[in-house]
């Protein structure tokens, strides 16, 4: 019995589209690359030479002003901790949450599970809006609570559909042998399914982290002002910047609100830039979830 191997196109056809598809990656990263050269460029750069133009990828007359400017301010050390707090809390709550709504949902002859489906999909299209919102948390007295932050967004039904579809995905004779080993439906949970579901939570664990980060709207509203994390202090720190360089005309309290701009953006975005290599690997699965299967 022969074994039949995949032919792998050859030629200039197959030359051809290899450059083709390496020049358009090339194409893309410069797109994503380029701009973020230019800001770290500038927020390195002295207000001098951004005020006459002269930074484009390489900073000019290096300098620390504008992340001096950031440190200087007097709560944005607490902020970051409270950012950090919120992220991870506010994962694992929302981790556990969603593990634990989405499994049973998963399983076809529980009673109800389709109309429970029903409402977490229609919430996905229709909400009460902010102000009703906001009421219904301050009456459960969550408001100026970090629970006001992280219990409101702990499950998100779009995360949720993702879950429940990949739990399908997992044979139902390995839940069966294990009931048959004696465990019962948390240890199923513990010992096989999360085991095998890797790709998924880290998928939706980057997606929620990555919204707790960059949160400040909400924390504006439910928080108090020892509470506040990073990015609203940042956002803060930028609005002054700009008044200040606004007062200033276009010299140099201008250029300096342009350099602080850029450090922030070097800021936030630095530490999930940092985590997204880790988990990269469980993108494509846990992305194409769902996918028709040839």
């Amino acid at each position: 019995m022969t074994a039949i191997s995949e032919k792998k196109p050859t030629g200039r056809r197959g030359w051809a589209a290899d450059l083709c598809i390496t020049v358009a990656m090339l194409v893309v990263l410069a797109v994503y690359v380029i701009p973020c050269l230019h800001i770290a460029a500038v927020s390195f750069s002295s207000s001098r030479a951004i005020l006459n133009d002269r930074v484009s990828l390489w900073p000019v007359d290096f300098t620390l002003d504008a992340y001096r400017q950031i440190f200087a301010y007097p709560t944005f050390l607490s902020a970051y901790q409270n950012t950090i707090i919120h992220t991870f809390c506010g994962t694992l709550i929302s981790l556990v949450m969603t593990i634990l709504f989405a499994y049973p949902l998963s399983k076809a002859f529980l009673r109800g599970q389709k109309t429970v489906m029903r409402l977490v999909v229609f919430t996905m299209f229709f909400s009460g809006g902010l102000i009703p919102n906001y009421l219904l948390v301050a009456s459960l007295g969550l408001t100026g609570t970090r629970l006001g932050i992280l219990i409101p967004f702990a499950i998100s039904p779009f995360y949720l559909i993702i879950l429940i579809s990949f739990f399908r995905t997992i044979p139902v004779e390995l839940e069966e042998a294990a009931r048959i080993d004696g465990y019962g439906w948390f240890g199923i949970l513990l010992h096989i399914v999360l085991p095998l579901s890797g790709a998924a939570i880290a998928t939706i664990g980057l997606y929620t982290a990555v919204f707790f980060w960059n949160d400040w709207f909400y924390s504006l509203i439910y928080l108090k002002d020892t509470q506040y994390p990073a990015m609203l202090v940042l956002r803060n720190i930028v609005s002054g910047s700009s008044m200040a360089g606004q007062a200033g005309g276009v010299g140099a309290n201008a250029s300096l609100a342009i350099a602080v701009k850029s450090a922030v953006i070097i800021i936030t975005t630095i530490p999930p830039v940092l985590i997204y290599p880790f988990l990269q690997k469980h993108f494509v699965k846990g992305m194409t979830i769902g996918a028709v299967k040839g």
